[in-house]
């Protein structure tokens, strides 16, 4: 409901004189704010409306909401986020930050290209795995630095089941018996992660956290990811658990058929911040940013004003159709691959995890990511020699192991990559499933040395440390009585794949 007429506000802004007559003024709406656009800055105006989520009603209000706004995402875009301008009266007009009455107030940002921002670079198939490694590690920062906020758990998700049941019923989209079918499905995976859900709140995983995590609220920057546009006007909305804000983009790129950057970015998150305990909510988390989606833009389209509103309902029925096919449990699996370095393990491996289990994939524990993360480094830093003695190896294989257990008891799909070159390494990884009585299946990748050569001396950035000198010592302790299925990795990455996917029935 708008409160308050805002057209003297609307044309100071939309004024090029205003701005120095830098250049024309282009202008972006959303409901609840509008952003000018002109030369190199932009800035964001809270529209005057008073909603069941959001109130802007009066000018020192909406000055409030931007100092609020500004202050969140300076923290994860300190470059974009300049600071908040008050818009004061000055005779018979507006003046930025004069002494007079206050009108209205903005947010100054740094103007960015539309074409940096992630939604667009995914339509145009411009986004890479090396930048959605690095936003999985901003986004990993970012949730270390929020706010824890006690209490939680499975009552925080009960609440976000309420809207969405009061939300399924503003339009005529889905029959009573689809509401009341899905409303089913999400009290019963509710019921089944409770304690998990409840023991994640206890260790401090609900966070004051971004809430709207999508493509369109992340940008390129100074050659970086940045992510902006948090939700900053209900602090309820944004205050959840951390994975469960993750899962909006996890959502956003499986619903967008981008699996491996969904998995990706999953995968990659956890090795940083060592949430694995909650690999298992993820399913759940994605089928209910679906849902939100789904009734949002079932309600929009009844919106009279809409002109595409059959696109609307087609789009809301495929996040309803994403939404119910996370519901279902999925059957543990656990895939080891293993072969000598250079043969393509952690290529396979990420290739793999989105085509097993629901979305977002399988859970993908590597040695080498395993054995950095136990010395505290990143990824693609070098660790000493000493890091790869006997005596810390038999204790990456046994994390591997320990975590591996951890997570086919949840009911979770796991990816293990590590070289398994001796016999009692691969019947260890092979006895955690048979213990648990889950199925296994071992894949030993294979090329010729020089293949494995070439591939150690040419690539970059990689977790693995691995030498030439390593895959000679590998070579020379190779015993042929490896009992995996065998792929050769000789051939292009496609026809390994197909080969791999064929032996595992994905």
């Amino acid at each position: 409901m708008i409160i308050e007429d805002q057209s003297i506000v609307t044309a100071f802004l939309t004024d090029a004189s205003t701005h120095g007559n830098v250049g024309s003024v282009e202008v972006m709406e959303t409901h609840i704010s509008a952003i000018f656009l002109v030369g190199d800055r932009a800035y964001k105006l809270k529209r005057a409306v008073r909603l069941p989520y959001a109130d802007f009603s009066t000018p020192d209000i909406r000055l409030a909401a931007c100092d609020k706004e500004y202050r969140l995402n300076k923290a994860t875009s300190p470059a974009i986020y300049l600071g908040v301008r008050r818009i004061t009266r000055a005779g018979n007009g507006l003046v930025f930050d004069g002494t007079g009455e206050l009108v209205d107030a903005v947010v100054e940002m740094v103007r960015f290209d539309q074409a940096s921002i992630l939604d667009d670079m995914a339509q145009h198939a411009k986004l890479e795995p090396q930048v959605m490694s690095v936003l999985a590690r901003e986004i990993a920062a970012a949730h270390r630095k929020a706010e824890v906020v006690t209490g939680g758990g499975a009552e925080n998700i009960g609440g976000v089941l309420d809207i969405n049941r009061a939300g399924f019923h503003q339009s005529g989209v889905f029959s009573q018996a689809e509401i009341e079918t899905l409303d089913a499905a999400f009290i019963a995976g509710l019921q089944r992660l409770t304690p998990i859900l409840d023991k994640r709140a206890a260790h401090g995983c609900i966070r004051r956290c971004h809430g709207d995590l999508h493509l369109r609220n992340i940008c390129m920057f100074d050659g970086r990811p940045q992510l902006f546009d948090c939700i900053d006007f209900n602090d309820q909305l944004a205050t959840v658990d951390v994975l469960y804000d993750l899962a909006f983009l996890a959502m956003d790129l499986w619903h967008r058929e981008l699996q491996e950057f969904a998995s990706l970015i999953v995968n990659h998150y956890l090795d940083d911040t060592l949430e694995e305990d909650g690999f298992a909510c993820l399913p759940y988390f994605i089928a209910l940013r679906a849902a939100v989606r789904a009734h949002v833009l079932a309600t929009q389209s009844e919106d009279t004003h809409i002109r595409d509103k059959d696109s609307k309902r087609q789009e809301a029925r495929r996040y309803y159709d994403l939404a119910m096919s996370l519901l279902e449990p999925d059957q543990p699996r656990l895939i080891a691959i293993g072969g000598f370095s250079g043969s393509g393990k952690s290529t396979v491996a990420s290739k793999l995890a989105p085509l097993v289990g629901i979305s977002p994939g399988a859970r993908l524990i590597e040695s080498d990511r395993t054995r950095k993360a136990l010395f505290g480094v990143a990824p693609e830093e070098r660790l000493p020699e000493s890091a790869y003695l006997p005596e810390v190896s038999e204790k990456v294989y046994e994390a591997m192991a320990t975590r591996t257990a951890a997570l086919l008891k949840d009911g979770c799909v796991v990816v293990t990559d590590a070289v398994f070159d001796r016999t009692e390494r691969r019947q260890a990884i092979e006895n955690v499933a048979r213990t648990l009585g889950v199925a296994f299946d071992g894949l030993w990748l294979q090329a010729s040395p020089g293949i494995l050569k070439q591939r150690i001396e040419t690539r970059r950035n990689a977790a693995s440390d691995a030498t030439s000198a390593v895959l000679d010592m590998q070579l020379a302790r190779a015993s042929g009585d490896v009992d995996w299925h065998r792929v050769q990795t000789s051939t292009s990455l496609a026809e390994t794949i197909g080969a791999a996917r064929k032996l595992l029935k994905v």
